[in-house]
């Protein structure tokens, strides 16, 4: 092989791998890659004082064939059997990049107008803090964001939040997620 190929190859082989790294992910400038939640992402009851604020999201590079967009906030150690889902949102349009901080108060309307909430294990739509039991070992809070093949998940009004998961996983292309921790 000549020099000139050789050269060639290996730069085709160095950009397909930097490519290839740079894929679907997420970003919370908030908050570290299991570094610990600061008390705005905590619940303000159950014993906790936080400020119940859901943190910046932003994604970049979404699959091909990407339509729509959802999150999620669930913690895997909640002493419930079955974990706890903080926050769902459905059907985000493929155009959006990045849901602003305080996205998850319904209040407030800073979702896409496309958007849904589901209700969280809170029992209500919107986001939900941490708030792990006192003395229990530090919890992991995963937030993903899903790149879906469908623009929109039509659900019931009463769906769950574990039903609303079952729906995104069945148009799941990619998904990306950070995870934080937090205890008390």
């Amino acid at each position: 092989m000549s020099p000139f190929r050789l050269s060639l190859t290996c730069c085709l082989l160095i950009s397909s791998m930097s490519v290839m790294a740079d894929g679907f992910s997420l970003r919370i400038p908030s908050i570290k890659p299991n570094g610990w939640l600061s008390t705005d992402q905590v619940f303000n009851g159950f014993g906790c004082e936080g400020a119940n604020r859901s943190p910046r999201l932003g994604w970049r590079n979404p699959p091909a064939g990407t339509k729509s967009f959802a999150i999620t906030v669930y913690d895997p150690d909640a002493p419930t059997g079955s974990g706890w889902w903080h926050w769902v949102v459905i059907n985000i349009p493929s155009t959006t990049s990045m849901l602003p901080e305080s996205a998850g108060n319904s209040t407030l309307r800073l979702l896409p107008s496309e958007a849904k909430q589901v209700p969280t294990d809170f029992g209500q739509p919107g986001f939900g803090g941490a708030c792990p039991p006192v003395g229990d070992k530090p919890h992991k809070y995963i937030f993903t964001v899903y790149a879906l093949n469908t623009e929109k998940i039509d659900l019931p009004s009463n769906a769950t939040a574990a039903f609303a998961g079952f729906m995104i996983k069945a148009h799941l292309i990619d998904k990306a997620s950070v995870t934080a921790i937090y205890g008390r």
